[in-house]
Protein backbone atom coordinates (compact mmCIF):
# COMPACT_ATOMS: atom_id res chain seq x y z
CA UNK A 1 0.00 0.00 0.00
CA UNK A 2 1.24 3.45 -0.90
CA UNK A 3 1.51 6.00 1.89
CA UNK A 4 -0.65 8.98 0.91
CA UNK A 5 1.28 12.24 1.22
CA UNK A 6 -0.33 15.45 2.42
CA UNK A 7 1.47 17.52 -0.22
CA UNK A 8 2.25 16.60 -3.82
CA UNK A 9 6.09 16.59 -3.94
CA UNK A 10 6.03 17.00 -7.72
CA UNK A 11 3.95 20.17 -7.45
CA UNK A 12 6.40 21.40 -4.81
CA UNK A 13 9.34 20.61 -7.09
CA UNK A 14 7.69 22.65 -9.86
CA UNK A 15 7.16 25.53 -7.45
CA UNK A 16 10.86 25.41 -6.57
CA UNK A 17 11.86 25.26 -10.27
CA UNK A 18 9.78 28.35 -10.97
CA UNK A 19 11.12 30.14 -7.87
CA UNK A 20 14.66 29.56 -9.10
CA UNK A 21 13.86 31.02 -12.52
CA UNK A 22 13.92 27.75 -14.45
CA UNK A 23 10.52 28.45 -16.00
CA UNK A 24 11.42 27.06 -19.44
CA UNK A 25 12.27 23.64 -17.93
CA UNK A 26 9.60 23.47 -15.19
CA UNK A 27 6.90 21.74 -17.26
CA UNK A 28 9.41 19.25 -18.70
CA UNK A 29 10.81 18.45 -15.25
CA UNK A 30 7.29 17.97 -13.92
CA UNK A 31 6.43 15.68 -16.83
CA UNK A 32 9.52 13.50 -16.38
CA UNK A 33 9.13 13.21 -12.62
CA UNK A 34 5.40 12.45 -13.02
CA UNK A 35 6.19 9.65 -15.50
CA UNK A 36 8.85 8.20 -13.19
CA UNK A 37 6.50 8.28 -10.19
CA UNK A 38 3.65 6.75 -12.21
CA UNK A 39 6.01 3.94 -13.23
CA UNK A 40 6.92 3.34 -9.59
CA UNK A 41 3.26 3.16 -8.59
CA UNK A 42 2.40 0.82 -11.49
CA UNK A 43 5.34 -1.47 -10.75
CA UNK A 44 4.37 -1.66 -7.07
CA UNK A 45 0.97 -3.06 -8.12
CA UNK A 46 2.55 -5.38 -10.70
CA UNK A 47 5.10 -6.67 -8.18
CA UNK A 48 2.36 -7.34 -5.63
CA UNK A 49 0.38 -9.35 -8.21
CA UNK A 50 3.41 -11.38 -9.36
CA UNK A 51 5.14 -11.96 -6.01
CA UNK A 52 2.91 -14.93 -5.02
CA UNK A 53 3.89 -16.58 -8.32
CA UNK A 54 7.62 -16.03 -7.67
CA UNK A 55 7.92 -13.88 -10.80
CA UNK A 56 9.27 -10.44 -11.53
CA UNK A 57 7.89 -8.36 -14.38
CA UNK A 58 11.04 -9.08 -16.42
CA UNK A 59 10.53 -12.84 -16.02
CA UNK A 60 6.82 -12.46 -16.82
CA UNK A 61 7.60 -10.48 -20.00
CA UNK A 62 9.96 -13.17 -21.26
CA UNK A 63 7.51 -15.98 -20.47
CA UNK A 64 4.59 -14.10 -22.05
CA UNK A 65 6.63 -13.36 -25.18
CA UNK A 66 7.47 -17.07 -25.50
CA UNK A 67 3.83 -18.02 -24.93
CA UNK A 68 2.78 -15.67 -27.74
CA UNK A 69 4.99 -17.47 -30.26
CA UNK A 70 3.48 -20.28 -32.33
CA UNK A 71 5.74 -22.99 -30.95
CA UNK A 72 6.77 -21.51 -27.58
CA UNK A 73 10.35 -21.01 -28.73
CA UNK A 74 12.48 -18.13 -29.94
CA UNK A 75 16.18 -17.49 -30.58
CA UNK A 76 17.85 -15.76 -27.63
CA UNK A 77 18.98 -12.89 -29.89
CA UNK A 78 15.37 -12.28 -30.96
CA UNK A 79 14.27 -12.18 -27.32
CA UNK A 80 16.92 -9.53 -26.58
CA UNK A 81 15.77 -7.41 -29.54
CA UNK A 82 12.05 -7.69 -28.74
CA UNK A 83 12.41 -6.97 -25.02
CA UNK A 84 14.59 -3.91 -25.70
CA UNK A 85 16.94 -4.62 -22.79
CA UNK A 86 20.63 -5.46 -22.58
CA UNK A 87 21.60 -9.03 -23.47
CA UNK A 88 23.09 -9.52 -19.99
CA UNK A 89 19.70 -8.78 -18.41
CA UNK A 90 17.93 -11.27 -20.67
CA UNK A 91 20.60 -13.91 -19.99
CA UNK A 92 20.18 -13.43 -16.23
CA UNK A 93 16.40 -13.70 -16.56
CA UNK A 94 16.70 -16.84 -18.69
CA UNK A 95 19.05 -18.45 -16.15
CA UNK A 96 16.56 -17.88 -13.33
CA UNK A 97 13.63 -19.16 -15.40
CA UNK A 98 15.62 -22.22 -16.48
CA UNK A 99 16.63 -22.92 -12.87
CA UNK A 100 12.93 -22.80 -11.97
CA UNK A 101 12.06 -25.18 -14.83
CA UNK A 102 9.95 -22.60 -16.68
CA UNK A 103 12.15 -22.39 -19.80
CA UNK A 104 14.97 -24.42 -21.25
CA UNK A 105 17.75 -23.67 -23.70
CA UNK A 106 18.15 -25.77 -26.81
CA UNK A 107 20.76 -25.57 -29.54
CA UNK A 108 19.62 -23.61 -32.58
CA UNK A 109 18.90 -26.10 -35.41
CA UNK A 110 20.84 -24.15 -38.07
CA UNK A 111 23.19 -21.80 -36.18
CA UNK A 112 25.66 -23.58 -33.93
CA UNK A 113 26.53 -20.32 -32.14
CA UNK A 114 22.93 -19.50 -31.20
CA UNK A 115 20.52 -20.88 -28.63
CA UNK A 116 16.75 -21.24 -28.64
CA UNK A 117 14.65 -20.43 -25.60
CA UNK A 118 11.83 -22.91 -25.14
CA UNK A 119 8.80 -22.48 -22.89
CA UNK A 120 8.15 -25.56 -20.74
CA UNK A 121 4.70 -26.80 -19.78
CA UNK A 122 5.33 -25.48 -16.26
CA UNK A 123 6.32 -22.13 -17.75
CA UNK A 124 3.14 -21.97 -19.81
CA UNK A 125 1.01 -22.74 -16.75
CA UNK A 126 2.84 -20.11 -14.65
CA UNK A 127 2.59 -17.37 -17.28
CA UNK A 128 -1.11 -18.07 -17.80
CA UNK A 129 -1.68 -17.74 -14.05
CA UNK A 130 0.43 -14.56 -13.94
CA UNK A 131 -1.45 -13.08 -16.89
CA UNK A 132 -4.73 -13.59 -15.06
CA UNK A 133 -3.28 -11.83 -11.99
CA UNK A 134 -1.93 -8.93 -14.04
CA UNK A 135 -5.12 -8.56 -16.05
CA UNK A 136 -6.89 -7.80 -12.77
CA UNK A 137 -4.39 -4.97 -12.23
CA UNK A 138 -4.60 -3.74 -15.84
CA UNK A 139 -8.41 -3.77 -15.82
CA UNK A 140 -8.59 -1.29 -12.92
CA UNK A 141 -5.77 1.25 -13.04
CA UNK A 142 -7.92 4.03 -11.63
CA UNK A 143 -8.17 6.19 -14.75
CA UNK A 144 -11.35 7.80 -16.03
CA UNK A 145 -12.95 6.56 -19.27
CA UNK A 146 -10.74 7.33 -22.25
CA UNK A 147 -7.76 8.48 -20.17
CA UNK A 148 -5.74 5.33 -20.82
CA UNK A 149 -6.06 5.60 -24.61
CA UNK A 150 -5.22 9.31 -24.51
CA UNK A 151 -2.19 8.70 -22.29
CA UNK A 152 -0.93 5.90 -24.56
CA UNK A 153 -1.42 8.16 -27.60
CA UNK A 154 0.57 10.98 -26.01
CA UNK A 155 3.36 8.69 -24.83
CA UNK A 156 3.50 6.97 -28.24
CA UNK A 157 4.00 10.35 -29.88
CA UNK A 158 6.80 11.13 -27.40
CA UNK A 159 8.42 7.74 -28.06
CA UNK A 160 8.16 8.15 -31.84
CA UNK A 161 9.64 11.66 -31.68
CA UNK A 162 12.47 10.31 -29.49
CA UNK A 163 13.28 7.74 -32.19
CA UNK A 164 11.95 4.69 -30.31
CA UNK A 165 9.99 3.48 -33.35
CA UNK A 166 8.85 4.60 -36.79
CA UNK A 167 5.34 4.72 -38.14
CA UNK A 168 4.62 1.79 -40.42
CA UNK A 169 5.08 2.37 -44.14
CA UNK A 170 1.84 2.97 -46.05
CA UNK A 171 0.35 -0.16 -47.56
CA UNK A 172 0.71 -0.80 -50.40
CA UNK A 173 3.97 1.13 -50.86
CA UNK A 174 3.52 4.26 -52.99
CA UNK A 175 4.47 3.95 -56.67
Amino acid sequence: MVKRLRVDPIAEAKRQWLAHGWDAAADGMTTVISLVRAQQLAFARIDAALRPLDLTFARFELLRMLAFTREGRIPLASAVARLQVHATSVTSTVERLARDGLVRREPHPTDGRAALLVLTDAGRARVDEATTALNAVFADLGFDDGDERELVRIIARFRRNAGDFADPAPQPPPL
